[in-house]
């Protein structure tokens, strides 16, 4: 039997990390995002140093004055929230396909295929969140989306230092039962304080007292949920984790350990990238039609160019042949580069159409579609260009 891998990732306090990013003289100050200094609304997220006086997200603006008298407030500014949260999304499905984003800051990822331990992952994952994009993450681990998110929630509670906690708990697989026994009953995924309450009044305390309660008592008070409420209890979740195919866009970018202004490897980090989108396209059935390219100086001048093709493709040589085509036209040579992003736009799902467009582009897709079948059974470096392979 397969030992799942789920992780459940929450960015931590991700509006105001967001904010401190933008304006560093915030960073270890009582800040809030939301509200009105003069008391009205309520606050969307608070600052680690505004926590450290009670201040919490939901609070009326009044009463967080009263906790906080010298609260700074920050505008909200979700766009860029958005804009963030996509970053941190396009990491996770870098490492896996199997992502499901819960809200903007916290989503699940099914690791099972990757061969490193599940403490290797969360550290390797966590330095690259804060290596790419400067936000602080917490991670929780188990063998399933409920043990993982229970992971989180405590791991990152046990942190009261007034900063980011940039916590990782991970439950081991057959710890889950001895993990959940002591916890309160509302830590239980799905709880809220109404059933909470109730339980209470039946005398289940602890989610070990709800593992180990009588199956008939139990189903005379909760009816036919009382099966699943005691197998959950005792660490039995097969939820899985759901992808979505919403998506408008599908990008990757890279930060350098060190600035180039060498071509030659310039372009086969762009090869790589055009070769990540177009696997993550194939994966979710979709491709695009609109291709773009991201370049970020050494002095952080930031700037995009796009261009749209004739036909929709998920073909990494097509999508890295436009990409290098903008690279090449707006790149100044001798500028170093410190971060490359290639995406791709316009998205729909391609295979009832492919064929139409004639013989070539056929025999592409059943190249990539046999790469992809070597990939899913020998893992994602069975294949590599010759170029890349020079590179390791």
């Amino acid at each position: 039997m397969i030992v799942r891998k789920i992780l459940h990732l929450d960015l931590d306090a991700f509006f105001c990390s967001v904010e401190e990013l933008l304006d560093p003289t915030l960073v270890g100050k009582a800040f809030v995002v939301g509200g009105n200094p003069r008391g009205r609304g309520v606050i969307v997220s608070a600052s680690y140093a505004a926590r450290q006086f009670g201040v919490r997200s939901a609070m009326p603006s009044g009463r967080a004055l009263k906790l906080c008298p010298n609260l700074i407030f920050v505008r909200t500014n979700h766009r860029l929230y958005s804009d963030y949260s996509d970053k941190v999304m396009d990491i996770l499905r870098d490492i896996s396909p199997l992502v499901q984003q819960v809200s903007v800051d916290e989503a699940f990822i099914d690791v099972t295929d990757i061969q490193k331990p599940i403490e290797r992952i969360c550290i390797d994952l966590q330095k690259r969140v804060d290596r790419e994009t400067r936000l602080p993450i917490s991670i929780g681990a188990g063998t399933s989306k409920m043990i993982a998110k229970i992971a989180n929630n405590l791991g990152k509670s046990r942190v009261r230092t007034g900063q980011a906690p940039r916590s990782i708990n991970i439950i081991k697989p057959g710890e889950e039962a001895a993990f959940l026994a002591p916890l309160d009953i509302q830590e239980m995924w799905g709880i809220g304080p109404k059933s909470a309450d109730r339980l209470r009044s039946r005398g289940y305390k602890t989610i070990g007292d709800l593992a180990t309660a009588d199956m008939a008592e139990l189903t005379e008070y909760f009816g036919k949920n009382a099966e699943d409420m005691q197998r959950r209890a005792s660490g039995i979740d097969h939820s899985l984790v759901h992808t979505s195919r919403e998506a408008k866009s599908v990008s990757n970018e890279i930060t350098f350990d060190e600035d180039s202004d060498d071509i030659e490897f310039l372009k086969s980090k762009i090869m790589a990238l055009s070769d990540k989108v177009a696997w993550r396209l194939r994966q979710d059935n979709l491709a695009g039609k609109v291709i773009s390219i991201k370049i970020r100086y050494s002095d952080f001048t930031t700037f995009t160019r796009q261009k749209a093709l004739a036909n929709h493709t998920n073909v990494g040589d097509e999508i890295f042949e436009t990409a290098y085509e903008l690279f090449l036209v707006n790149f100044t040579h001798g500028r170093p580069v410190r971060l490359l992003g290639v995406g791709v736009s316009n998205l729909e799902e391609p295979f009832t159409q492919l064929e139409l467009f004639g013989d070539n582009t056929q025999k592409k897709q059943d190249l990539v579609q046999a790469v992809d079948l070597l990939r899913d059974k020998f893992g994602k470096n069975v294949i590599v260009r010759a170029n890349q392979l020079k590179k390791q």
